[in-house]
């Protein structure tokens, strides 16, 4: 028998991920995103498919191009799709039929449209937009002047850059209405705040948004839900003005509006509950306050594109519903009722990145991965719990490649805490052999390590390495207590929980060679990869990545970082003895594993001043380090990166452990 390849690096180019699973409200026809990475183009491509659940035919491609083609939405009477498409430079939205033909492009906004909704009539489309003060929905051209001179930015505000976008635009999020029929347009908000889109009423009359209202947004970290007539233009709150909510959903009668969210109890901590809005008697009731169920999907991974987590989906009775919910190192389909029922549907050891249900209270669609399974797409009958595989996207390459199994562990802390983690196997693995460990951290830390594929994990286990990774206290999926662990404790018990873990793993596992631990992360992560090196001596090399080394710097460039050292930390400025006892910094002249340092230059959550500062003290002190700096990637490098730089991560990290283990 020919022996099968191990992964490695560059196979992501051969890889296909499928998500944003949508079933039309016949609960048949199905569309959903295929995405790929380009080498030669250095970027990613991703085209709508189509196929009929009841059929069973093979799906059919109904976007082509090497562009962006995603958020596949029905129209009410399942003829036709709405999707977002940037085919002309900007994202614009285009509608197609199900029948076939070209696609038509609905909107030619100077900023771009996203997120289109439909009206229940099917005439017309509510979207977001992005525009300045003094542009609307019919900007069609920007308004900036055009020059190859710098200009200088004038900032005012504390929240002036975001990761994901940057520094600030000056642009805000507005919702307009375009008629499919012709073209006219209707912005219906504005002013200088933003509103993202949720939702259509089922009688026509309102929408749904979200927005922070707050006049001084800098000191506020709130998300309401407001409802808006489209005739008169009321706008009425529907939530409490003290958290943080928002995927909203109409149910199909129109009585009831419901929620994802939390009043902020513990901060960015505080488990997401399912709320539900009664219209007709103006009160806001908590369905899952009496259990410890988290909703949505915290599972991380460095593989899937284009992942979608809707809110409560509602059955045709209006009474009941679905959601994700985060548990216990899985992410599952959770089935809900007014009346007060709360169980899981589909409660297997896999992580579900996908969920629609087309109205139905019997079948949904899934999205799925595992470990050794990079995700497809299957359909569940819900009362049966049977799973009938719809795509087979990547079926050629799995049957060339080797791909690790995990092995899920359980075992104690060191003050008796359930801890729950996985170690995975290296390939060809033989009788008696010893191996090297290298422990992976998750960022966060308020995030789930699941039962989900990670490819980073499987190159190294190809590469001959035992991998071991875990969540622990601060991680998700495992309580409100377990999760809200770690603030104010940065390098305590969660360390703790670590160092058991690797205790554990040494004891039960006889293939690990104790004198070859490596240790690497990232964010969070890294943040604590810099703290093991300079608390303990056990590992022989880390691989630290857009890391965090001090909290005294971080709460200044950070764009998050003025309220996460406060949440988190439970410190400021006020207190930079604690900021200090807490950063990896004060610990240099212990660190003396080799360390390398990897960091995008464009990382504004973590920022490359910390990876500098950790280099500079290392190098000062005659310690071992590198320091690899990514150009053009942000802090989302390792999962949405430019290709080469994904790759290219990728094997560094490799090659280090080679070099030290």
């Amino acid at each position: 028998m020919t022996q099968k390849n191990t992964i490695k690096p560059e196979d992501l180019y051969q890889l296909k991920s499928v998500a944003d699973p949508q079933l039309s409200l016949n609960g048949n026809d199905l569309a959903f995103v295929e995405t790929r990475m380009l080498d030669e183009e250095n970027t990613y491509s991703s085209n709508i498919f189509y196929l009929n659940t009841i059929k069973g035919n093979m799906p059919v491609q109904w976007t082509y191009g090497k562009h962006r083609n995603h958020s596949p939405r029905w129209s009410p009477d399942g003829e036709s799709i709405a999707f977002v498409s940037d085919r002309d430079g900007k994202s614009q939205i285009y509608v197609m039929s199900k029948a076939g033909g070209e696609a038509k492009q609905l909107t030619h906004c100077a900023n771009g449209a996203s997120k289109p909704v439909w009206s229940p009539d099917g005439k017309k489309i509510v979207f977001n937009l992005s525009v300045k003060p003094g542009e609307d929905a019919e900007t069609k051209e920007n308004q900036e002047k055009q020059t190859d001179r710098p200009l200088p930015l004038e900032i005012e505000k504390m929240k002036h850059k975001s990761d994901a976008q940057g520094f600030w635009s000056g642009r805000y999020s507005q919702v307009a209405l375009i008629d499919i029929e012709t073209g006219g347009m209707e912005q219906l908000t504005s002013g200088e705040q933003d509103y993202q889109l949720q939702d259509w009423s089922p009688d026509g009359k309102w929408i749904a948004v979200t927005a922070d209202l707050s006049e001084d947004k800098d000191f506020s970290f709130l998300s309401d839900v407001y409802i808006i007539h489209l005739e008169t233009k009321d706008m009425k709150r529907i939530t409490n003005g003290k958290g943080y909510f928002g995927s909203a959903t109409w149910s199909p009668d129109g009585k009831y509006i419901g929620l994802f969210g939390h009043e902020r109890e513990y901060e960015n901590a505080t488990h997401t509950k399912v709320w539900v809005y009664n219209l007709e008697f103006g009160n806001l009731q908590c369905l899952t306050a009496e259990s410890d169920i988290l909703a949505g999907d915290y599972a991380i991974g460095d593989f899937q594109q284009g992942t979608v987590t809707p809110g409560i989906l509602w059955a045709e009775d209006s009474r009941s519903f679905y959601f994700l919910a985060t548990d216990h190192g899985n992410t599952v389909v959770y089935y809900g009722s007014l009346d007060g029922e709360l169980y899981p549907a589909l409660l297997d050891q896999q992580h579900v990145y996908g969920l629609t249900t087309g109205g139905s209270v019997n079948k949904a669609v899934v999205a799925i991965s595992k470990p050794s399974y990079p995700g497809d797409l299957f359909l569940l009958d819900v009362p049966t719990g049977e799973l009938k595989q719809l795509t087979n996207v990547n079926e050629e390459f799995l049957k060339g490649v080797e791909l690790a199994d995990a092995e899920p562990i359980q075992f104690k802390s060191s003050d008796d805490w359930d801890l729950h983690g996985w170690i995975m196997k290296p390939a060809h693995l033989k009788e008696g052999e010893k191996v090297p460990l290298v422990l992976e951290i998750h960022g966060g830390p308020h995030a789930m390590y699941a039962n989900s594929y990670f490819h980073e994990f499987q190159c190294l286990a190809a590469k001959g390495y035992a991998v071991l990774f875990i969540n622990p206290r601060g991680s998700h999926g495992y309580g409100q207590h377990f999760v809200d662990a770690v603030r104010g404790d940065y390098g305590g018990k969660d360390y703790e929980d670590i160092m058991d873990a690797v205790d554990y793993a040494l004891e039960n596992f006889d293939f690990i060679d104790k004198d070859r631990l490596g240790v690497t992360g990232g964010s969070y992560g890294g943040f604590m990869t810099n703290w093991i090196i300079g608390h303990t001596s056990r590992f022989k090399a880390a691989v630290t990545q857009r890391s965090i080394s001090n909290w005294i710097s971080f709460y200044g460039v950070s764009d998050i970082g003025y309220y996460f050292t406060d949440w988190q930390i439970k410190s400021d400025l006020n207190d930079i003895e604690k900021l200090w006892k807490h950063s990896p910094l004060a610990y240099v002249n212990d660190m003396n594993t080799p360390l390398l340092i990897l960091h995008s230059e464009k990382d504004y959550r973590c920022p490359i001043e910390q990876a500098e500062q950790l280099f500079i003290a290392l190098k000062h002190r005659k310690k071992t380090a590198k320091f690899v700096r990514f150009p053009e990637a942000n802090h989302e490098l390792s999962r949405s990166g430019k290709p080469n730089l994904r790759i290219s991560r990728l094997n560094y990290i490799a090659g280090w452990f080679d070099e030290y283990l």
